[in-house]
């Protein structure tokens, strides 16, 4: 109940999604259901439908372990009637069997038996090899593009329900449009956060094209972090003016990859890095307000050296130097 003299808020209602959106997801789904078969009567020249094979697969390869019925029917998201009449025939046809529950007997685990194995391996190949000779028609580049694309469709749409796939990425060398996305994501992610204006996107990229011009790949390096195909995350590690000494440079985390650690971690493979190439301290120049990236590099064993009060990129800034020996 509201507290006395506050009135209840109506609860938010998201706002219907237009039009042209809906229309372009079921063209999708039906391009998609006759791209891999579904259309037909029965699935991969079984005797049975998806739905039915479906089953068979989850008891083939249990999210579960000792999957019941209402396991079953909870992962795929089955009628409780329909699902029974579909165990009751693979039960009948001796491709499954029920064991009783030591914990409760009103309980039964499902599994595959032998002829059920037996029926199920030459269907689950069948669907491997019709996937694999979709994808041979793309270039390698393209099966990436693909995957990430499949990927990111599943987050989306799992991301309310209870079940989001798990947020993973990973990290690679520069390819051929990630120094302009590095100048593009600190202009826009700096902007929003602390209204910095066009001047320290110009300082970005004038670092970049510094690195592009001068880079020594025996002493330097700049990781990219990647997600669904996408980049989410960078740093960069150069020598500095100082002998013996690296700098790290624009480290950045895209706001839809934070929580995952991804600061921290390219924080770390700077500091593996140059100790594998003997460096013998690291330095590097952040600000103030950036309160996650100093936390972190604390954590880290760096040492505020110094600091200094300055009008930049607009606003009033305090400009930070920080070091570490290796």
């Amino acid at each position: 109940m509201p507290a006395p003299g506050q009135s209840k808020q109506p609860a938010k209602t998201k706002a219907a999604p237009p039009a042209d959106h809906v229309a372009a997801v079921r063209r999708f789904n039906r391009f998609y259901t006759r791209q891999i078969g579904l259309l037909r009567k029965t699935y991969l020249d079984t005797p049975y439908s998806l739905g039915e094979m479906r089953v068979l697969h989850e008891l083939a390869h249990p999210s579960v372990a000792q999957p019941t019925a209402k396991d079953i029917g909870r992962a795929l998201d089955l009628d409780a009637g329909y699902l029974s009449r579909v165990l009751r025939n693979f039960e009948k046809r001796g491709l499954i069997k029920r064991t009783t529950s030591k914990d409760d007997a009103r309980q039964s685990h499902l599994s595959l038996t032998a002829q059920g194995r037996k029926f199920f391996a030459p269907a689950e190949k069948r669907s491997d090899d019709d996937v694999a000779a979709m994808l041979t028609t793309l270039s390698e580049s393209e099966q990436s593009e693909l995957v990430a694309a499949m990927h990111r469709i599943e987050r989306l749409l799992e991301k309310d329900n209870g079940s989001a796939a798990p947020r993973t990425y990973t990290l690679r060398d520069l390819k051929p449009g990630d120094l302009g996305w590095i100048v593009a994501e600190h202009a826009r992610v700096y902007t929003r956060e602390y209204n910095w204006d066009h001047s320290f996107e110009a300082l970005v990229a004038q670092i970049v094209a510094n690195f592009a011009e001068n880079f020594d790949p025996a002493m330097e390096r700049c990781w990219i972090a990647e997600m669904d195909g996408e980049p989410i995350g960078s740093v960069m590690l150069v020598k500095d003016e100082k002998p013996g000494t690296a700098r790290i440079r624009l480290l950045i985390v895209s706001p839809k990859a934070r929580g995952l650690g991804l600061g921290q971690r390219l924080t770390d493979e700077c500091i593996a890095f140059a100790r594998a190439k003997g460096y013998r301290a690291i330095t590097l120049w952040t600000h103030e307000c950036l309160t996650a990236a100093r936390r972190c590099y604390q954590k880290r064993g760096f040492t505020l050296t110094s600091s200094e009060n300055k009008m930049s990129f607009g606003q009033n800034v305090v400009a930070e130097f920080w070091d570490k020996t290796l």
